[in-house]
């Protein structure tokens, strides 16, 4: 399936026809969003797959991708000759071009810094009136299952449970979460507790940066005794912090602070993306999205 997914030409230049039986006054789009990587094979096996199956449950709509880390964008320009919109500019395109609905679905993690990047572009364009109807959807962990609303976190537990290696005693799984300073970043402690809610063990929550850190996991894998570990990435894709701050042979990577701490240690380099069920997920928030016609914001 080929993906709607790169827009080469400037914004104010990126004009696509109505589908069949489409007229400009029911011309509705989705932008897919995420935070990008410079890995091709891990953003066509991860963010590609979601878009594509976004695409599959919505063929009324028109899909298209964009990604909130300038950085990324800049790299694949130069690397790969694709330029790929911001979240912005990918709004600016879709506003002249006459679309009417827009549903905005971030593919990160949680409500962090990435997501809010999104939320204020869209409330921005949603002041503006650029579009009749401009939804956000939420990112994969967000919901706790409190006050009847869905349980985001027992979703993607289940989700990602799928891809685990059967495990023995004196065995774990770690799950690697990004992290870092904001206060959406305390997703991945819930997560743990969730873990334990859920009668899962032997499975442990760390972040590239933040809490819980290398150094926790480290401390509690040994009080619990255990002395073989898997490391998978609660990551949208197996780029950069997989391969390299996970995997990589440094001595500072965490297989290799593991394995010095006495552990014995194997990867799984598969982005959450990957997971058919984690892909379903976001096709859902899509759902939610535009049935409760409000922002996860």
């Amino acid at each position: 399936m080929k993906i709607d997914a790169r827009i080469v030409r400037k914004p104010s230049e990126a004009v696509v026809p109505l589908s069949a039986g489409q007229t400009a006054n029911d011309r509705k789009a989705i932008l897919v969003v995420s935070f990008g990587t410079t890995y091709p094979e891990a953003r066509q096996a991860a963010i590609d797959q979601v878009t594509a199956k976004i695409r599959l449950a919505f063929p009324e709509y028109t899909v298209r991708q964009a990604f909130t880390s300038r950085r990324v964008i800049e790299r694949i320009n130069t690397r790969e000759g694709i330029r790929y919109l911001t979240e912005e500019q990918a709004l600016a395109a879709l506003a002249e071009e006459g679309f009417r609905e827009v549903v905005v679905q971030p593919l990160h993690m949680e409500a962090g810094y990435e997501y809010d990047k999104v939320r204020r572009v869209v409330e921005t364009y949603r002041d503006k009136q650029a579009f009749e109807n401009l939804y956000l959807g939420r990112p994969l962990l967000y919901y706790a299952g409190q006050e009847g609303v869905t349980d985001d976190y027992l979703a993607a537990i289940q989700a990602v449970r799928r891809t685990f290696p059967p495990i023995g005693p004196q065995e774990a799984i770690a799950l690697l979460g990004h992290g870092g300073l904001h206060p959406a970043n305390a997703v991945y402690a819930a997560l743990q507790l969730k873990l334990q809610d859920a009668g899962i063990g032997q499975v442990y929550v760390f972040t590239v940066d933040g809490y819980p850190a290398v150094e926790d996991l480290i401390r509690r894998l040994a009080a619990d005794g255990v002395r073989k570990v898997t490391l998978i990435p609660l990551l949208l894709v197996a780029g950069e912090h997989a391969r390299r701050d996970m995997a990589g042979d440094e001595p500072d990577s965490f297989q290799s602070r593991l394995q010095d701490a006495g552990f014995e240690v194997s990867v799984c380099l598969q982005g959450v993306g990957e997971n058919p069920a984690i892909q379903d997920i976001y096709v859902q928030h899509v759902k939610d999205a535009i049935a409760e016609k409000k922002d996860f914001s």
